[in-house]
């Protein structure tokens, strides 16, 4: 793993390795907090900086830390960033951070977090910490987006809706919406919803991942008929 390219650690956390997508992990702020855009966003940035910081640190003390305790260590480190990012979220974005509510503090919790912590931030160097924390955190927020995006758009015809709560009102601009006369689909913001639409997610995935195998088969089956057989 250490060995791994830079653009390798990149296309692993936002496509190729994708906790949501493919580990299957933080489903509960993925399914619980994505009712909207805005919402899915404000979850994904958060985690990501806790992500970043916490890979980060634990980078740095991975050669002091005795593997006996290194999970109490690990939990207690991603503690203390959740808490940073929680006491800014109320500072900075209170109306958000009522949204969000107890997901704040069970990022603590999240196995995205700790299992990077133990299957990369602890045996790779600092900066490689860093790059695979920011992927694997941008990867995990892109999903949340966009499963918010697509459920709240089925479910209540507008897209980031309230986006002025996370990045200023000068967003308010961004909210789209489909008129007051859109009768959404209940369902899609109901937790149903949320399952439906992360299950078609992964469908999505699955289908663009298997294509791109074949292309590349078939490929290397036309490079492999054009070589001289001597």
């Amino acid at each position: 793993m250490a060995d791994k390219p830079i653009g390798a650690l990149v296309s692993d956390g936002l496509w190729g390795n994708n906790q949501a997508l493919v580990a299957l992990l933080g489903l509960c702020p993925l399914l619980a907090t994505t009712t909207s855009a805005t919402n899915g966003l404000g979850m994904g940035l958060a985690t990501t900086s806790v992500l970043v910081l916490s890979n980060l640190t634990i980078s740095l003390i991975r050669n002091l830390v005795r593997p006996e305790v290194r999970l109490p260590v690990f939990v207690l480190v991603i503690a203390s960033f959740v808490t940073v990012v929680e006491l800014s979220m109320q500072a900075f974005f209170y109306d958000l951070y009522l949204v969000l509510g107890i997901f704040l503090p069970l990022i603590t919790t999240n196995c995205i977090i700790i299992g990077r912590a133990e299957a990369f931030a602890s045996k790779n160097a600092p900066d490689r910490a860093v790059i695979d924390g920011l992927a694997m955190g941008v990867g995990f927020a892109l999903v949340l987006m966009l499963l918010g995006g697509l459920r709240e758009l089925v479910g209540q015809g507008t897209l980031f809706y309230q986006a002025h709560l996370l990045l200023g009102e000068a967003a308010r601009g961004l909210s789209f919406s489909l008129g007051p006369d859109f009768q959404g689909a209940l369902l899609a913001i109901l937790p149903p919803g949320a399952f439906i639409a992360l299950g078609l997610l992964i469908a999505l995935k699955n289908v663009i991942d298997k294509r791109v195998r074949q292309r590349q088969a078939v490929r290397r089956s036309v490079a492999a008929g054009a070589q001289p057989t001597g």
